[in-house]
């Protein structure tokens, strides 16, 4: 009889965890929130650099990524999620995944945005596993930073801090992953 009981705690209890982490995990408002967070990022790219609606009217695609939290001591690494925009429609979402060694410390959010010059970038971004490498420089926002900005090997990126601090001197990639809508 011990036994029934203990097999019933335990199966009321497994019941009670996976409902209610299931029951957290949805979200109906979630794409909502999502969407919030970009058009936000959005705007305030534009607030701080103007002249950067040129990147949003000409780029054929591009990526938002509204906050990536990245650490490091020695070794780092970050992650954050975004959305994809081909010609101004979404049309997917897309992971960061970071990784950096070398002389750092300390933690820090940000956000990114990437621009894709043509439809051919745009389409090798898609394929998945694609990688932005330590020789492709993002322009920190500011007043009037993308005016002289330009397309390095069809990518354009823009970052700007939203709060922490890091020093580092290090060498890593962006590893990205999409997927469609």
């Amino acid at each position: 009889m011990r036994k029934a009981g203990l097999f019933v705690l335990i199966t009321i209890c497994m019941i009670v965890v996976l409902g209610t982490s299931a029951w957290a995990a949805w979200d109906p408002t979630r794409e909502q929130k999502e969407k919030a967070a970009v058009q936000e990022t959005i705007t305030k790219f534009k607030n701080a650099d103007p002249s950067m609606k040129v990147f949003f009217e000409k780029a054929y695609g591009y990526v938002v990524f509204p906050g990536i939290g990245k650490g490091g001591f020695i070794i780092g690494g970050g992650h954050g999620d975004g959305w994809v925009y081909e010609q101004g429609n979404h049309i997917g979402r897309a992971s960061v995944t970071q990784l950096t060694v070398g002389a750092q410390i300390g933690g820090q959010s940000f956000s990114e945005i990437i621009f894709f010059e043509d439809k051919k970038i745009l389409d090798a971004f898609k394929q998945g596993n694609w990688e932005l490498s330590a020789q492709v420089s993002a322009i920190m926002v500011k007043a009037g930073a993308s005016k002289d900005a330009s397309y390095n090997n069809g990518v354009a990126v823009f970052t700007m801090p939203k709060k922490g601090l890091m020093a580092e001197a290090s060498v890593g990639g962006q590893k990205f992953k999409y997927t469609p809508k």
